[in-house]
């Protein structure tokens, strides 16, 4: 339940805003939209559906989990491991700092605002429950929408060890929603030969 249904809806309405301005561009349903916009539905359609009551700190973390994502292209940092750290962990400071501005322009406390931060830092990861059921939902966009095209993108090696990655992030219950599913046939063949290694 929303303490001032206005005020969030606000924020989302900035949060989708913001996430329009993304020059990257997706085909979904035979519609162009921007990209890190559509990820922002997905991720609140996937929160929706893993927990209907979720707090509102957690349904605003999950619209603005990749929020002006496009502003630190993975090319400005080294293309290794510690690369990709270090990308993810100055995107997390983007997002984080991004929404706090907008939560706190449409008169958000600093409670809550914090929270959401911490939600998207992903503090407290296995511990906290809320930031693995955030953690469930950004895994299940990923298999359920960029899974099938990124498999077709890397080596088999390569695929299998993300999968086995994901997979070690989820809960049980993130892992039966998974199973279920409808992916293509190549892409659940890959899930099953990941999880035969395991």
């Amino acid at each position: 339940m929303m303490v001032d249904e206005k005020r969030y809806k606000a924020a989302l309405e900035k949060f989708d805003a913001a996430n329009r301005e993304d020059p990257n561009k997706e085909i979904f349903q035979g519609k162009e939209w921007p990209k890190e916009w559509l990820y922002a539905q997905r991720m609140s359609g996937w929160l929706e559906r893993l927990e209907p009551n979720a707090s509102e700190p957690l349904r605003l973390a999950a619209r603005c989990q990749h929020i002006c994502r496009w502003k630190i292209p993975r090319g400005q940092f080294p293309m290794d491991r510690k690369g990709y750290h270090q990308w993810r962990t100055t995107l997390f400071g983007l997002h984080a700092k991004k929404a706090g501005e907008i939560l706190r322009e449409v008169g958000y406390d600093e409670k809550t605002t914090q929270r959401v931060q911490d939600l998207l830092w992903k503090k407290g990861l296995k511990g906290d429950p809320e930031v693995q059921l955030l953690e469930d939902a950004i895994c299940l966009v990923f298999l359920e929408y960029y899974f099938a095209d990124f498999s077709k993108k890397h080596n088999e090696e390569k695929v299998i060890e993300i999968l086995q990655k994901t997979w070690k992030k989820m809960t049980p219950r993130g892992h039966q929603v998974a199973l279920q599913l409808k992916l293509p046939a190549e892409a659940l063949a890959l899930i099953q030969k990941a999880l035969s290694r395991t």
